[in-house]
């Protein structure tokens, strides 16, 4: 069974529509978060020392997808929550929770974007969030190009190193770039949440504008 996967993947790495399929994942991933982008990136990057596939170029396909994926989450944004503005502001309570969003992602919005990123689900909201309240697209897309770059090029090495680690077994190079990737994203998460819990203590009048705002769609 071990042979015929990894026969089957020897097979998917080889083809020449790979980087296509790896753009198109990493696109969907940025605004459908149940898509395996991370993993992706991670997997063909293990076959790497087969000679497939160039290192290089998954990231590149890895980046542009990400990019492009990202833009559609703000696009999304900027068509929902933006055509319920009016609506927003009839309630003092939501126009209090989307005033605070819009000046905070004005000022921190480029280290949203860029810690957000390597958070599936989080990176989601926030670019939708970003488009929503009107965060400038040259400003997002600048931001956007660098988190989009390094999140690529950080998967895609987990699974370099996993294939140079176990060259003669591939299999358990993918277990361990994909081990390693889930690794940190836990650890991502987990800081995560201690943060937002430290700037609850601190400030729990922006955490409830910040719950404020995430429960508008659904009144309304």
């Amino acid at each position: 069974m071990t042979d015929a996967a990894l026969g089957l993947l020897q097979q998917a790495m080889a083809s020449p529509w790979v980087y296509l399929a790896l753009f198109v994942l990493a696109a969907l991933d940025g605004f459908i978060p149940v898509i395996p982008g991370e993993a992706s990136l991670v997997t063909a990057a293990v076959f790497v020392g087969s000679g497939d596939l160039n290192l290089f170029a998954i990231v590149l396909a890895g980046a542009a997808g990400a990019f492009a994926g990202d833009h559609v989450a703000y696009l999304i944004g900027r068509s929902s929550i933006g055509r319920l503005q009016a609506r927003i502001r009839r309630r003092p309570r939501s126009r209090a929770a989307f005033d605070w969003a819009s000046a905070t992602l004005a000022e921190r919005g480029g280290q949203a974007l860029l810690a957000s990123r390597w958070v599936p689900g989080v990176r989601t909201a926030t670019t939708i969030t970003m488009g929503g309240v009107g965060y400038p697209l040259r400003s997002f897309a600048l931001f956007d190009t660098a988190a989009a770059a390094l999140w690529a090029t950080s998967w895609s090495l987990m699974g370099y190193l996993g294939g140079a680690a176990f060259g003669t077994d591939p299999i358990k190079g993918l277990l361990f770039g994909l081990g390693l990737a889930t690794v940190l994203m836990l650890l991502s998460g987990a800081v995560r949440h201690i943060r937002r819990r430290v700037i609850a203590a601190r400030n729990p009048v922006s955490t409830a504008q910040h719950a404020e705002l995430a429960e508008v769609p659904e009144r309304l």
